[in-house]
């Protein structure tokens, strides 16, 4: 099984998490929280350049992370998805739900 991995930078007001690997059912719980704890900070853009597998739990995580945003009036934007990632996110039906941006400087 391939490693997760999440590193986090500020790009002025905004959290970028960059997930690199596997987001499944062994390692949302991780994903979860580090989404979380950016949320907190701030607005965040999750950067899935990288990412290998989203499975049905890591777009869980992300919706349940939107419409947290959503509620409490923060954005959350997903950059340059992986073809896979892209692959999967479309596979729910909910693609406009999610905004996703192939450039950072174009995210509102």
């Amino acid at each position: 099984m391939t490693q997760l991995d999440i590193s986090e930078r500020l790009d002025g007001s905004r959290v970028i998490l960059v997930v690199s690997g596997p987001v499944n059912s062994y390692t949302y719980s991780e994903f979860q929280q580090k989404l979380e704890r950016a949320m907190a900070k701030g607005e965040v853009v999750i950067d899935m350049e990288k990412v290998a597998t989203l499975s049905s739990a890591g777009i869980g995580v992300i919706m349940a992370a939107l419409d947290d945003a959503e509620a409490s009036g923060k954005k959350i934007a997903i950059l340059r998805p992986s073809e896979i990632a892209r692959l999967a996110l479309e596979s729910t039906g909910f693609m406009e739900r999610f905004p996703i941006f192939q450039n950072l400087k174009d995210i509102p």
